[in-house]
């Protein structure tokens, strides 16, 4: 199944970080990815995130202005598999 693209808005990309912004329509998805830098999430929107990993999938409950850590290495694809819009903001942590 051919799934929409989640859309990604770089705000800010310094020496310190990478900031942006993730908007997800209904069951869009990032594409399987694996993070190279540690980074945060704080999510715009409380709901469900469906989770593939390497271990299968995963729900993930997120909550508005809840924020959450993830270290390198992390790989997974994230889909939407709600019929509204979700958004949270990316916190890519550059090593010094």
């Amino acid at each position: 199944m051919q799934r929409p693209a989640a859309v990604p808005t770089v705000q800010i990309d310094n020496d310190m970080v990478t900031v942006t912004e993730w908007r997800f329509p209904p069951g869009g998805e990032t594409g399987w990815h694996r993070h190279g830098m540690n980074y945060v999430v704080v999510p715009q929107t409380t709901g469900p995130l469906l989770l593939d990993t390497p271990d299968g999938q995963i729900t993930s409950q997120l909550t508005t202005g809840i924020a959450y850590y993830r270290p390198v290495g992390v790989e997974h694809n994230v889909i939407n598999p709600s019929d509204t819009e979700f958004v949270f903001v990316e916190i890519e942590l550059k090593q010094a």
